[in-house]
């Protein structure tokens, strides 16, 4: 009989808190950054509202590999659904058989909270204490929930089209202890330490000469073709870290400069595995302008779902399901 476990949303955010995230998805980037994954690009489908993506990888030394169906749409929020919505499947590769089927949508907020954590830990400032973040919705509150496990945060300026919104950001995230502000503009916000954008934004909203020496950019929000939150200009001044060259050229924050020619290639520092793998050092200079450029790997939802199901076979956490 072959069985695999299943487990719900509920399963996933009890098994998985920040600092089990940020271990494992750093042990991703180090394998990355080492050579030793398997992680075609993203394979995207596109609908009149929005898109959905199938993402596999493969950790060779974890031994395991396993695929997320996900989708972005940005008009759910309407309907009462999340804009992003993921269900990941892990798979043996001795066998190729499913070991487990899981919701990944909490899965997806935390890994991609987590890689923002890992990147201001390598590329913010030591004394790096405010925040700034232009967009409030949940991957905001993992971004800041990663960012406070890696450095003494006091302080939190956020900006959204919604006030609503933001106040509502400020009593959920009340329990990190940082005093969070509303602020009236995003020329407010980026008088800050390190400045996180998740917005779904195709025409730059961060002008560059709101960004002061020192600061450090988690550009999250750029995830498809097209699409871009930061002045151009920005990325001219900063070394620029990617998580992976195919998927950022293709859909993160530097694909559009690169398709116009305001930047190249060349103008590209490294990738978070490098860095993390210690092939190239992170920030070097208190001054400098550095940005990580994220577009979510699948190889931080490997090592995510699988740290996920092993401690839910430890604990008896799910239900299993015959499939022969």
């Amino acid at each position: 009989m072959m069985e695999l476990l299943f487990l719900n949303e509920g399963d996933v955010t009890e098994l998985l808190d920040m600092p089990g995230a940020l271990s494992v998805v750093e042990a991703a980037f180090l394998e990355h950054g080492m050579g030793r994954t398997q992680m075609p690009p993203k394979s995207y489908l596109y609908f009149p509202t929005g898109d959905l993506r199938t993402m596999p990888a493969y950790l060779e030394t974890a031994g395991i590999a396993g695929v997320k169906i996900v989708n972005v749409h940005p008009g759910n929020p309407e309907a009462g659904l999340p804009t992003v919505m993921a269900v990941f499947m892990l798979n043996s590769i001795e066998t190729g058989a499913s070991l487990a089927v899981m919701g990944g949508t909490y899965l997806t907020d935390m890994r991609t909270g987590a890689a923002g954590g890992v990147a201001a830990d390598r590329l913010a400032r030591t004394d790096a204490a405010v925040v700034g973040m232009v967009g409030v919705g949940r991957q905001a509150r993992t971004q800041l929930r990663a960012i406070c496990e890696v450095r003494s945060i006091e302080t939190v300026k956020v900006v959204d089209r919604s006030d609503a919104s933001c106040k509502r950001f400020r009593d959920g995230m009340k329990n990190l202890g940082c005093e969070i502000t509303v602020m009236d503009g995003i020329r407010q916000v980026c008088d800050c330490d390190i400045l996180v954008t998740t917005t779904p934004v195709r025409e730059p909203i961060v002008a560059d000469d709101w960004i002061l020496d020192g600061t450090h950019i988690n550009a999250i929000g750029a995830d498809a073709a097209g699409k871009e939150e930061l002045d151009p200009e920005i990325l001219r001044r900063s070394r620029i870290v990617i998580d992976d060259p195919a998927q950022a050229f293709h859909s993160g924050e530097v694909n559009v400069p690169l398709k116009l020619g305001i930047i190249s290639e060349g103008d590209i520092y490294g990738t978070l595995g490098e860095i993390v793998a210690g092939i190239k050092p992170g920030r070097t200079d208190d001054g400098e302008i550095t940005v990580f450029d994220s577009t979510g790997l699948a190889i931080q939802d490997v090592s995510t779902a699988n740290h996920v199901y092993q401690q839910a076979v430890r604990k008896g956490i799910g239900t299993r399901l015959k499939l022969f």
